[in-house]
């Protein structure tokens, strides 16, 4: 197998700092969707008129009853869905994805060399994760399961805060924790 080639460890980071805002904005929109309009469990929002149908408080979640065209119309859905294809982006081709095109013709040069380099392969493997978890979410939503948007934003929303904050990322984590059982990371 070649030689896996170092990154500098402060491009996905940054990365992970635009992706985490990214992802609370689209945790935020997906809370006030349809996605959480319904049981007579949240209150104020169970008695809400819902689109062109009403909602009868205890009987039904509002995403239950809304069509398949007003759950892919829901903000938060969009949301979420574009930075979907920014994780697929990173997964795909993680040299043109934007934000390390950004923190590499911007940021880099204006900071002192890197210590040390980082293998490419978790970082990428992070961002698989994180496409997983946005994915479910989407295709729950469609599917008209309550809450799945805002969790599965959230869920990634927290991934993506601890790795911008302190440097832990949780999908390397996972790839350094598979590769130790031998199942990814083998080399020929």
């Amino acid at each position: 197998m070649a030689e896996v080639r170092g990154i500098d460890p402060r491009g996905p980071r940054f990365a992970a700092s635009v992706t985490a805002v990214l992802l609370l904005v689209a945790t935020l929109l997906a809370l006030v969707g349809i996605s959480t309009q319904g049981s007579a469990s949240f209150g104020w929002f169970a008695y809400q008129p819902v689109g062109d149908f009403a909602f009868v408080a205890g009987r039904a979640w509002a995403i239950e009853m809304a069509p398949v065209g007003a759950r892919v119309a829901d903000p938060g859905f969009l949301a979420v869905l574009v930075i979907a294809l920014l994780f697929l982006w990173g997964v795909v081709s993680p040299r043109t994805a934007p934000w390390g095109v950004l923190y590499r013709r911007v940021i880099q040069p204006r900071l002192a060399p890197p210590t040390d380099l980082e293998d490419p392969r978790p970082p990428r493997f992070a961002q698989g994760v994180g496409l997983f978890v946005t994915t479910v979410g989407l295709a729950l939503h469609v599917l008209g399961v309550p809450l799945a948007l805002p969790i599965a934003a959230a869920l990634a929303f927290m991934a993506a805060f601890l790795n911008a904050a302190f440097g832990l990322c949780l999908g390397c984590q996972l790839w350094l924790l598979l590769q130790r059982v031998g199942l990814v990371g083998r080399t020929a």
